[in-house]
Order: C-alpha cells, then structure tokens, then sequence
C-alpha cells in the first residue's frame, strides 16, 4: 500500500503547491491525478519518486517511508528519454544489470513484444516514431517489475490513435505484476480509460477537490453511456475545481436539480 500522509510542499520563495493530502492507495491500483495547471500533480509524483522533499508529512510505500529515489519505484515521463547510444534491446534492460544474460533477453523480448515491438530488439531510438519510442519507455519501466510506477502525462504529445494504441499496450503490461500506478493526466477519457480512481485536484495551493470511483471492467468501451457517464462527473467535477467551489458542491446542486 502506498500513503500519503498530510502532505504539504512549499517551496522556498513561500509559493505553496500542495496543502495537507492523505491519500491511500491500495495495492495494484491504478490512480489518476487530475486537474488544472498548477495544483501540484507533478510536484506530487515529484515528491512520489523521492526526487523532491515534503515541507510536512510524509510518503510512506509498504511500510518504509520515501525519502530518495528507489529501485522499486518505476518513472516513466512525458518524453520518453531512452539512451540514444543503447539499442532498443539496451535500453529495455537498463535495469536488468543483475541478472544473467539468458534471462535478461528473454524478459526484455517478451515485454517488446507485449508494447508491439517484436523484433525491434536491434534497432537504434532515431530510427523510431514518437509513440514507438514511448512504447520503449513503458517496457524499460514495467520490465524490472516495480512495486510502484509513477507516469507524468507520457502520452500527452501523442495523437489520438497512438495513444489509444498505447493505453492497450500498459495496460497488458500492467496485468502481468499489476504494480501500483499513481499518474497524472489533464486527458478526463485517458482517466477513466485506465483508472479504477481518480482524484481531481483543486490549485493553489494543490489539494484533493474530489474522488470518483471507476468500477467499470475492463477493457472499457468509450462509447459506452456508463463509460460516458463516468467521463461526464470527472469532467463536472473538474470545472468545479477549476471554479474553487466548495468541495462536492457540485454534487450537491446536481442532486437537487434532479427533484425538478
């Protein structure tokens, strides 16, 4: 289980990016970060990988408090960020040093071939598109099997297709050691795609504005009415935020409307 345990960041010219958040995140759950620019989602998974320090509170990972960053913490970013003088293969298994060179090509050729990359092992980064790339980058991410993977927007610059091709392809991956996933998105059908809970964020400072449950199965049928049903709330939800109503205000004006 992952906690966050009234957690606060201020940085030191007094700026505030996030006030006071308690979050549990169950085992093998995927969560969503969602909101507006500046309520301090990526300060947050910052502060997740232990590449930043909380001004108060505390992130605890299976009972070990998060002070740096860990080998059992998975990143992947917005740009992919593979290593342009290692192969795809390489780059795949940058994390697998410790094992023998049997078992490295085989997890590193099986998680190529869950992202749709099969055959692609020799092959240098130039030589691929950007959501091939990416693809790279999830397979690094997941192939040593982390405890926690934390994901900054890594499909934001893709197009549509793409990113919907890669939704597939984490979530295949995903199924295999189904880690902990904590991400942050602005995309609302990329969070009800892929999240069993999303938190909308409310800004400055950051705090948690809301928490919509997911219990669709999966795969998830976009067009769908309970799926669209689930994207209509995250996205009420999210205007109010951006609004800074009281928290579940909207919810409360939604169910008095319906007595009309």
């Amino acid at each position: 289980m992952l906690r966050f345990d009234t957690l606060s960041k201020t940085y030191a010219d007094g700026t505030q990016a996030l006030a006071e958040i308690s979050v549990r995140v169950g085992t093998g759950e995927i969560l969503a970060l969602l909101g507006g620019s500046g309520c301090g989602k990526t300060t947050l998974l910052r502060l997740i990988a232990g590449l930043d320090q909380a001004s108060a509170g505390r992130i605890v990972l299976e009972g070990e408090e998060i002070r740096e960053p860990r080998a059992d913490v998975g990143v992947i970013f917005q740009e992919p960020r593979l290593f342009p003088w290692l192969s795809v293969a390489d780059n795949v298994a940058f994390g697998l040093a410790h094992l023998g060179a049997f078992a490295r090509e085989g997890l590193v050729a099986n998680a190529l071939v869950r992202v749709g990359l099969g055959g692609y092992e020799k092959r240098w980064p130039r030589e691929l598109s950007g959501g091939q790339q990416q693809r790279v980058a999830i397979a690094r991410a997941l192939v040593t099997r982390p405890k926690l993977l934390l994901m900054d927007e890594p499909f934001s610059a893709l197009d549509a297709t793409s990113r919907t091709s890669l939704h597939g392809h984490l979530l295949s991956l995903w199924e295999e050691s189904r880690p902990t996933v904590v991400m942050v998105t602005h995309d609302v059908e990329e969070a009800v795609t892929l999240a069993d809970r999303i938190l909308v964020m409310q800004p400055r400072p950051g705090r948690i504005f809301d928490e919509i449950d997911n219990p669709l199965a999966r795969p998830r049928d976009p067009l769908s009415p309970a799926f669209e049903a689930l994207k209509r709330e995250a996205l009420r939800s999210l205007g109010a935020s951006l609004r800074k109503e009281a928290p579940n205000q909207h919810k409360a004006a939604e169910t008095a409307g319906m007595w009309w």
